[in-house]
């Protein structure tokens, strides 16, 4: 088993290193934070993640994991250490890596010798020649290994990845980093760096992508008069297609997808080529977020109305508010001078004086106009429709996520507007 050193301990980094040391290998981890570090120590972890609270706790009992805030204390005999710093989008769209340089500068003077560099961050093409420019040491190898985790699922995706993607120049650092993941059944692929960079951000593109096209799909099954469960799965059977992530919705977010689909435009256009497509992709997210909100007006008049938001996360599982459509979709109503009160299983505060944030999903509903479902949390289906009735002044949802059991809510007197029905 190796020694593995982790900077950085935000989502990609907490779960990278919480991961490894499940599989047996030696690892610390080390943050800024100091306020979080304290706090890791202990075995609280302040990402809202399945299981991983569990994995930091088990490690910390096995001595396999532990936390610094120095981040020479972390590198020192490290055989890999793994950069898993922020990479912000700058207001331009591309990636602003003024940390990840930051921290390759910092490690430099105490990493050992003949050890290997990990970029984890998810980080444009030539981030591994960047990093082996701030350390300026000939001696260590730099590495791409994109992270392909998802908020809510993350344990799982690092433990059961559909693929690992390693991209190295030298094929034996290559092999050494392949061998951290041995005892994980998945395909590795070996690449050149600038072609795994690429693929994190391709995987991405193309999520986005399929997503778009399923709500405006959806939109046309509105104009049409047809059903989009039904025309969905019906795409579905078809193999090149597949029924992955064929579920309209109120449009995506999170702190990926939005970052890194302006992040390749980006990158296309500095290499000299209009990716149009993902142009158009982004365009038809936002239109996404405003057909939820005309759903909504055309029930009631939006100024002065009180709407009750059922969800504020991007998505269930996790408490990631980040470009959450709930959160656009809200801005969009306090525009036209609604008041929004809000209810997230796993969200007690968004930051927004105009946002009442409340836990309890009827104390939102009390005196609402209409109720709007923007994220799929399954309490959201076992919700009480007789206690919804009796909270709420007038009797309308709108249900962008399609979980709703639309009989039942028809036969309490409501209407029910989903996404892609009739």
């Amino acid at each position: 088993m190796s020694k593995i050193a982790v900077i950085g301990t935000g989502y990609v980094g907490l779960t990278t290193g919480a991961c490894f040391a499940h599989l047996g290998h030696d690892v610390v981890c080390a943050d800024i934070d100091v306020g979080k570090i304290r706090s890791l120590q202990t075995g609280d972890v302040p990402i809202h993640e399945a299981g991983l609270e569990e994995l930091v706790r088990e490690g910390l009992e096995s001595g396999r994991l532990s936390f610094v805030v120095d981040s020479a204390d972390a590198v020192c005999g490290a055989d890999f250490v793994y950069l898993c710093v922020p990479t912000p989008q700058s207001d331009g769209g591309s990636v602003d890596l003024k940390h990840l340089k930051a921290a390759a500068a910092e490690i430099s003077a105490h990493i050992r010798h003949g050890a290997i560099v990990v970029n984890k961050s998810t980080v444009p093409v030539g981030s591994t020649l960047l990093v082996e420019e701030a350390m300026d040491r000939p001696d260590i190898a730099v590495v791409s290994n994109p992270e392909f985790l998802r908020e809510g699922t993350a344990i799982s995706d690092f433990l059961n990845p559909d693929r690992v993607v390693i991209g190295a120049d030298e094929p034996t650092v290559a092999d050494r980093v392949a061998d951290l993941h041995s005892s994980i059944a998945a395909p590795v692929m070996i690449t050149d760096p600038a072609s795994a960079e690429t693929a994190k951000y391709a995987a991405n593109a193309f999520l986005a992508t399929k997503l778009s096209f399923v709500n405006t799909i959806a939109a046309v099954c509105e104009a049409v008069g047809a059903d989009v469960d039904d025309v969905l799965t019906a795409m579905g059977y078809d193999q090149r297609i597949g029924g992955e992530f064929l579920v309209p919705g109120p449009g995506w977010g999170g702190s990926c997808l939005p970052k890194d689909t302006r992040a390749i435009i980006s990158m296309a256009d500095d290499a000299g080529y209009d990716f149009s497509l993902m142009r158009g992709v982004l365009k038809a997210n936002d239109e996404q977020f405003k057909r939820v909100v005309d759903k909504v007006e055309s029930v009631v008049s939006l100024s002065g109305a009180t709407v009750a938001l059922f969800g504020l996360a991007f998505k269930a599982g996790t408490d990631d508010t980040r470009n959450s459509p709930a959160l656009e979709i809200a801005g969009l109503l306090l525009d036209q001078g609604a008041k929004v009160r809000a209810h997230d299983p796993a969200v007690a505060a968004v930051g927004i004086d105009e946002i009442t944030v409340l836990d309890d999903p009827y104390a939102a509903a009390d005196g609402a106009d209409v109720l709007v479902v923007v994220t799929e949390w399954d309490e959201f289906r076992l919700l009480d429709l007789d206690k919804i009735a009796e909270a709420m002044v007038s009797h309308h949802v709108v249900d962008a996520r399609n979980i709703m059991d639309r009989e039942a809510l028809l036969s309490r007197g409501f209407t029910y507007q989903g996404v892609g029905r009739n």
